[in-house]
């Protein structure tokens, strides 16, 4: 094992000043997106975005070339081509494996303590029905000494010790209870550690990568993470993939993690900065649109189409765009059906009526949704998430 001397399991990092105050950030950040009341079907939305590219980011690091949208149809149980089927596969064990933890977790609030057990579960949940396609017994720790690239993980017969010593190790050092008493930063740090050291142990033949970000998704969840956020980190991972493996490279080498870790968590922060926005942007538009009901209840109509005819047409035109009149008649299928049986000079009529409103406005020779009027109604606050500008 003299070779294996990275294996410390003991707190080998420190957690610069940097990452302390990104850990502060994505705090703040998390307890953001939790406090923002979502419609359901908004957020099933969300979760399936964030289920979708978790699942690509886990198996693309590993090789899986399908998109996010050949991953949206396994998901609505839709079947690839047969020469896609075992990448199809590789997919939809990870989307299961995602919907079993919110199942356990969210749901049902059934939570687990990391056992060897466990991470035996989770990599037979990535591994079924792959066959020949991976390279080891699901659910079974390897039999055999490997050799990944150029490093050499321990042999084959320390692999139970050195798991066992692992869960032990996290369970003392990180302090999580099934009551859940784990701070924010704790929970982050120890999802992003257990990953490293799964990866470094090589427990099993094939499948530990996609195994060891399974866990650290379980740990964020565990802790009580938004379901949304918690693929963030896979997500980052694959972005960076080269970056990703220097740094673990680096972490074995130096058998130090206070660079993995302030890598992580600079990435986490950002994506979680990423998905505020959206989530932010999605509310706003609610905002708008129930902005836009209450304008057109006030108005009385003689001719009911044509006052439907301009109601669809402000709610189907996107924000933060511009458009030529010709192009917004063809917008969506909805405008287009509303504006095939008249001409343009009605269709310039509804977009002149709309903008006497101020629902729109006209810049140019085009027009765009005039959301400023209702950015001006919100309170100002400074973005607090902003980074700071040298002087």
């Amino acid at each position: 094992m003299e070779r294996h001397q990275h294996l410390i399991f003991k707190k080998h990092w420190e957690l610069t000043p940097q990452t302390l105050y990104q850990l502060g950030e994505c705090d703040a950040l998390v307890q953001a997106i939790s406090n923002i009341p979502l419609k359901p079907d908004n957020r099933d939305k969300l979760l399936k975005v964030a289920l979708i590219k978790g699942a690509q980011a886990t198996t693309a690091i590993e090789g899986n070339t399908l998109s996010d949208e050949e991953i949206e149809k396994i998901q609505e149980g839709l079947e690839l081509p047969p020469s896609k089927k075992y990448q199809e596969i590789e997919v939809s064990n990870i989307l299961n494996a995602f919907n079993l933890l919110l199942q356990e977790v969210a749901l049902k609030n059934r939570i687990n303590m990391i056992t060897p057990e466990l991470i035996r579960k989770f990599h037979k949940i990535i591994s079924k029905d792959l066959g020949e396609h991976i390279d080891a017994i699901p659910g079974r720790f390897r039999e055999d000494n490997r050799i990944i690239g150029a490093y050499r993980p321990p042999e084959y017969k320390y692999i139970i010790d050195l798991i066992k010593k692992l869960c032990g190790w996290i369970k003392t050092e990180f302090h999580f209870d099934k009551n859940k008493n784990q701070d924010f930063a704790t929970a982050v740090i120890e999802a992003i550690v257990t990953h490293v050291y799964i990866e470094w142990i090589h427990p099993f033949g094939d499948g530990n990568g996609r195994t060891g970000r399974l866990i650290e998704f379980y740990i964020l969840l565990r802790a009580g993470f938004p379901s949304i956020v918690s693929h963030i980190l896979s997500n980052f991972y694959n972005k960076t993939r080269t970056e990703y493996y220097r740094q673990f490279d680096e972490a074995r080498k130096h058998k130090d993690l206070t660079s993995f870790i302030e890598y992580a968590v600079q990435g986490f922060r950002d994506g979680l900065k990423e998905n505020l926005e959206i989530i932010q942007k999605s509310q706003f538009e609610i905002f708008w649109h129930n902005y836009i009901y209450e304008i057109f209840a006030d108005i009385k109509y003689l001719k009911r189409e044509s006052f439907k005819r301009k109601r669809d047409l402000i709610l189907q035109l996107p924000i933060n765009k511009k458009f030529f009149a010709e192009d917004i008649a063809m917008l969506t299928p909805l405008i287009a059906k509303k504006y095939a049986m008249v001409t343009i000079t009605t269709l310039k009529r509804d977009l002149k009526e709309l903008e006497e409103l101020k629902l729109i406005k006209k810049i140019g020779k085009k027009y765009q949704a005039n959301i400023a009027i209702l950015k001006a109604m919100l309170p100002t606050k400074k973005n607090r998430f902003q980074k700071k500008t040298k002087n």
